[in-house]
């Protein structure tokens, strides 16, 4: 969700926040805006809604604005519609204090009405201008420095934030704090940098700093401290980014979709690779030592959209090998519930982003209930990352397109690992099978890459199927798993109503929408489920569907069935999703690709919800 970016240094400030924002645009936004000054100049602010292209020719591409401080904004909508006026940033009644805000003030109501009786107004629906005045009442009524206003801002709000403020008194200062919502800051040459996610400041350094839940960071040329929000100044060590900047960049792909799709064969060994020594699962860093792995009788994997779908297959691979019980629930949902939860279990949660709200509470929840946590993340340094007991890092690097396709693969890797070496631990495989298991994993980046050379066939069954108004994904297993998120990825990307059903359920209500020419999508990898596949996509051909056999290599009977088949290399029947994604990642990309929408940034999503 939104954007935050600011810079204060010695150069022009307004192209630094633009090409920082530029690289948030990811996240999602309707609206953008930049705050620039330039010593003891009023603080100029521009906005505009629409695509980044338009504040970028508002401001001549930054120069417009002259001044070597400055904060930027990418607004995604939650209190007033998209426009110019709620755009941020925001800035109080007389402009002495301007601010950017990620985040939603839940008793903003309540601050308005407090501060219209102290004769503050409003110009805009938003509750982000509601803080930015509380700062300020504080600021002016107890004559306090920037940091103990926005102290006592921070007690009086409720809700989530990460906001940067500028204030009128103070030049060549930004000021930041934050409380479940994202935030990084970078120095270097003299500068000091600020961004919600590491790829808007991946250009200019390396060097970052995590802001904690409820402190607050006062951003010089080249300085940075940090404060508790009791005004105490806190030590922070600051952490390496190894990304490289180009791997943010398309480097010829058209979008940046089809270029991390044909990244998840490198995704799928680096991370393979980060874990897998000397022919050993090691664990050594996550903390997850065989005796810890031995006391544990349950499973809990809690995360959200294509995580959970993650998570639905580790169950089944995790069951199966290693015998052991997993519930897997979806983070939104499980917050609200009164789940009696086994001491001895081991609590795993999974994001992409590792800032993800619903799981993020979720994990505090589980903490406060006595559970060792794991957490499955690809950002070092997260919130999640840092809250959890036990993390193992995905090794996919910056993922841009809002629909995720390398991290998904990335975290599967992951929880093979996890499946293989809890069934060695409790005895459920010995060493033959579990060496096996390891030398099959090893060869998913080559047969990965071998389903590209599928891609004109899927190419122009999309072109043929990007009118369709249903499309229906089938499967029993592992495979209904995979299932959930090939149509998760058509409905993000290609707009087109999508739903994927267990096949066995077919005649509770889904087959009643089956009319001629829908098409189904049949996943046949499970080969004791195939015989009751191919009888569900008889069912639906019978009543006029037309169906896509996605199945491996020697199930040529799918062909008897379906009026097309796609099929990927054998493997392992667990590791059969990391293949079985790829054609189903492609056809929701060249879908969305011949229907003209912009694959990249779909309409009204987020890469990362930060915001219940």
């Amino acid at each position: 969700m939104c954007g935050i970016v600011g810079y204060v240094g010695p150069q022009q400030a307004g192209r630094i926040l633009l090409d920082g924002l530029s690289k948030l645009e990811y996240r999602g936004y309707d609206s953008a805006g930049i705050a620039v000054r330039d010593n003891d100049r009023p603080i100029e602010i521009v906005k505009a809604k629409g695509r980044l292209k338009v504040l970028a020719e508002k401001t001549n591409n930054g120069d417009a604005l002259r001044g070597t401080t400055g904060i930027g904004h990418t607004r995604w909508a939650t209190h007033g519609e998209p426009s110019v006026t709620n755009a941020h940033p925001h800035h109080s009644n007389d402009s002495s204090v301007v601010a950017v805000h990620n985040g939603i003030i839940e008793n903003y109501q309540e601050i308005r009405d407090k501060l219209t009786r102290h004769n503050y107004t409003f110009y805009s629906e938003t509750d982000t201008e509601a803080f930015v005045n509380l700062i300020d009442y504080y600021y002016k009524k107890y004559s306090m420095g920037p940091i103990d206003a926005i102290s006592k801002a921070m007690v009086r709000v409720r809700g989530s934030y990460a906001i940067a403020v500028l204030f009128k008194d103070y030049p060549n200062e930004i000021y930041a704090a934050r409380k479940d919502n994202p935030m990084i800051i970078g120095v270097k040459d003299g500068a000091s940098y600020l961004a919600s996610d590491v790829p808007a400041i991946l250009n200019y350094t390396r060097n970052i700093y995590y802001i904690d839940n409820l402190e607050i960071a006062r951003l010089t040329p080249g300085e940075v401290h940090f404060f508790n929000i009791d005004g105490d100044e806190v030590e922070k060590e600051s952490v390496e980014i190894k990304w490289d900047a180009k791997a943010a960049e398309k480097n010829g792909y058209e979008h940046f979709m089809i270029k991390e799709i044909h990244e998840q064969p490198q995704a799928v060994r680096d991370t393979i690779n980060s874990l897998v020594k000397d022919d050993k699962i090691d664990f050594t860093e996550a903390g997850l030592t065989d005796e810890i792995i031995g006391k544990i009788n349950r499973i809990y994997i809690v995360s959200c959209g294509s995580s959970y779908h993650v998570g639905v297959a580790a169950r089944y691979n995790i069951e199966k090998l290693a015998g052991i019980p997993v519930h897997v629930e979806l983070a939104s949902e499980f917050r609200y519930r009164s789940m009696p939860m086994d001491p001895e279990s081991l609590f795993i949660v999974i994001s992409q982003s590792g800032e993800t709200a619903d799981t993020l509470a979720a994990l505090r929840l589980a903490k406060e209930q006595g559970l060792s946590t794991l957490a499955i993340v690809n950002v070092v340094g997260s919130t999640i990352a840092r809250e959890a007991d036990h993390v193992i890092y995905t090794m996919a690097g910056p993922e841009i397109a809002v629909a995720t396709t390398k991290a998904y693969s990335a975290q599967l890797i992951v929880t093979y690992l996890i499946a293989i070496q809890f069934a060695l631990v409790r005895g459920r495989i010995d060493e033959e099978r579990y060496t096996a298991l390891l030398t099959e994993m090893q060869t998913l980046p080559k047969k990965i890459t071998r389903i590209f050379e599928d891609t004109e066939r899927i190419q122009w069954f999309a072109a043929k199927h990007s009118n369709d108004k249903d499309i229906f994904f089938i499967g029993r297993g592992l495979d209904y798993g995979i299932s959930m998120e090939g149509s998760l990825k058509l409905k993000e990307v290609s707009y087109i109503h999508s739903e994927a059903t267990a096949a066995g359920e077919l005649k509770h209500g889904t087959i009643s929408l089956i009319e001629n020419g829908t098409l189904v999508v049949g996943i046949l990898t499970q080969n004791e489920l195939i015989e009751k596949m191919l009888s569900n996509m008889e069912e639906v051909k019978s009543r006029g569907a037309y169906v896509l056999g996605l199945t491996t290599y020697g199930n040529y009977k799918t062909e008897d069935v379906a009026d097309f088949t796609v099929y990927i290399p054998r493997t392992e029947e667990m590791f059969t999703p990391s293949l079985a994604i790829i054609p189903l990642q492609l056809l929701a990309y060249y879908i969305s690709v011949s229907r003209g929408l912009d694959v990249d940034k779909p309409r009204n999503l987020a890469k990362s919800v930060t915001v219940e």
